[in-house]
């Protein structure tokens, strides 16, 4: 049935083909998601009005020979006038825009439907003849590189497949793309996943699940509520991590279709239904015929570790992605030469180089507690860079848990009051020393200068900050780009004045009793 007239419901819209002409569309954000959200709703003829709290020039020019009004304010902490006169009929929100904000809590407040790019997607997704199924996969860590792996496994196997949603091509562009797709593999942020209804995945992956972003969500079980939205309406399979309980009791809440099937994945033998390791060998007990009594092989733990996937958590996420695969009818032979050709994506568990016996490692990527931990399992000895914005989370037992395998703690960010102060509750043998720098351009060499001075034949010195990176740096890319720069440089550098060393403030017995950073944290703290 195709829906007509903008007197219908907003949520009565619900393919390509309806008419959604003259509908009033608030787009809260103009970055890559409120610009594919405004341009596609243009295209359908919608009335748009975009709201954002900073300039984009190109992107403003692109809108205004759409015919779709921008309005800017800095800060965007009340409701503009603009929006209240265009009463608008649906909002579609960008994924920074959280619960809290005064323009959600305004839309909220008059009962508006808000929506993201993700649900406005789905709605959409039949613009071509060639509906793709959608895989989605979500996780606190390791969603990137399952979302990756699970696409070069469909591309592998022939099928027309693309990494979308929170990485890779908009999802409005995908499904906008002329030529169609088999297959999108949605990777899904706990916020995109935090206003979706009508969703239905063809099969759906929490990897894990562990505190993060708090702050946006407000509670531990607000965030563990979005992430459990991956699984509703799945149709084929609902993957979960056998040795995540949280995951398995997400799959039991969820209202799946009928004949949809739970599947387990670890590193241990698998049951019948799981995805496994035996004896080093990757193994499928779960799509086959005989799997009570048979299985397939899939690789080899020797080879993930030949493409850098050898690590306990990528051997996890390679799992993930061949339970989606092998959902969607993914040989095993598919698999197996996907797996041979895999490159690790940049800043995660990265390899930038050795001297005199050290590794110097880029794990920037692990931007919470939970990558962290991942992280620092696979090295012995490690001198730990570690800080940044923690999003209200504890890093306490992070640090517990690791403290006999730290040689040193080399402290950055924002937040490094609160990280000095898990050290001094809970590692108080560990040396800690704080980078206590505002200027970007300064931390990393300050890093390198003081984990050079630390480490030892056969330590690591593992960035893994377990922290946001917005504070000091653009993006936690960025942060990575700036530890690699900085450790060549150092190298390259054919000699070290000793009279110029950077200042780096060790907490003292005192401050570590005291628990605090007396120069206190910087300004980036605050937001």
């Amino acid at each position: 049935m195709v829906v007509t007239g903008v007197s219908a419901s907003p949520s009565a819209l619900t393919s390509w083909h309806d008419d959604w002409r003259g509908l009033r569309v608030a787009v809260l954000g103009l970055g890559v998601t409120g610009f594919s959200v405004a341009d596609t709703l243009a295209e359908l003829g919608a009335s748009v009005l975009v709201i954002a709290g900073a300039h984009d020039d190109d992107r403003e020019r692109i809108l205004e020979v759409l015919g779709v009004p921008v309005v800017v304010r800095t800060p965007l902490d009340v409701v503009p006038d603009e929006l209240a006169a265009f009463e608008p009929e649906l909002v579609v929100a960008s994924p920074g825009f959280a619960p809290h904000h005064p323009l959600m809590r305004w839309a909220a407040d008059r009962e508006l439907p808000i929506w993201g790019d993700i649900e406005l997607a789905w709605r959409l997704r039949d613009k071509t003849g060639r509906v793709a199924e959608w895989l989605c996969v979500t996780g606190t860590n390791g969603k990137t590189t399952t979302t990756q792996l699970t696409a070069h496994m469909l591309h592998t196997a022939g099928m027309r497949a693309v990494p979308c949603g929170n990485i890779g091509t908009p999802i409005l562009d995908a499904i906008r793309d002329p030529q169609g797709y088999d297959v999108l593999v949605v990777e899904l942020s706990s916020y995109q996943l935090h206003s979706i209804t009508s969703v239905a995945p063809t099969s759906s992956v929490v990897l894990n699940l562990a505190d993060d972003h708090l702050d946006w969500h407000g509670s531990a079980e607000a965030y563990r509520l979005a992430k459990g939205r991956v699984y509703e309406h799945t149709r084929i399979a609902c993957v979960y991590n056998l040795a995540d309980d949280a995951t398995r009791r997400l799959v039991e809440d969820a209202e799946v279709q009928e004949g949809c099937r739970a599947i387990g994945f670890g590193l241990g033998t698998p049951g019948p239904s799981d995805l496994g390791v035996v004896d080093g060998v990757l193994i499928d007990r779960a799509f086959l015929e005989e799997r009570r009594t048979s299985a397939l092989e899939l690789a080899t733990v020797e080879e993930l570790r030949a493409v850098g996937l050898g690590a306990g958590h990528l051997v996890q996420n390679t799992l993930a992605a061949a339970a989606l695969a092998r959902s969607i009818g993914v040989a095993p032979e598919h698999i197996h030469d996907a797996l041979a050709t895999f490159a690790v994506d940049r800043h995660r568990n990265e390899l930038v180089g050795e001297r005199d016996g050290v590794a110097w490692v880029d794990d920037s990527k692990a931007t919470n507690a939970h990558a962290a931990n991942a992280s620092l399992h696979a090295y012995p000895s490690v001198v730990w860079v570690v800080g940044g914005l923690l999003k209200g989370v504890d890093l306490s037992p992070l640090v517990a848990k690791h403290a006999t395998r730290l040689r040193a703690a080399v402290v950055i960010g924002a937040d490094r009051a609160a990280v000095g102060a898990a050290f001094a509750q809970h590692a108080p043998d560990v040396p800690v020393h704080l980078i206590d720098v505002t200027d970007t351009d300064d931390v990393m060499p300050r890093v390198i200068a003081c984990a050079e001075a630390i480490a030892q034949p056969g330590d690591t010195v593992l960035l893994a900050p377990a922290a946001a990176s917005m504070d000091q740096f653009i993006s936690y890319s960025d942060r990575g780009q700036r530890f690699a720069a900085a450790v060549r440089s150092a190298w390259e550098a054919e000699s070290h004045d000793r009279d110029s060393a950077p200042e780096i403030t060790r907490i003292d017995d005192a401050n570590r009793n005291a628990g605090h950073d007396p120069d206190g944290p910087n300004d980036a703290a605050d937001h």
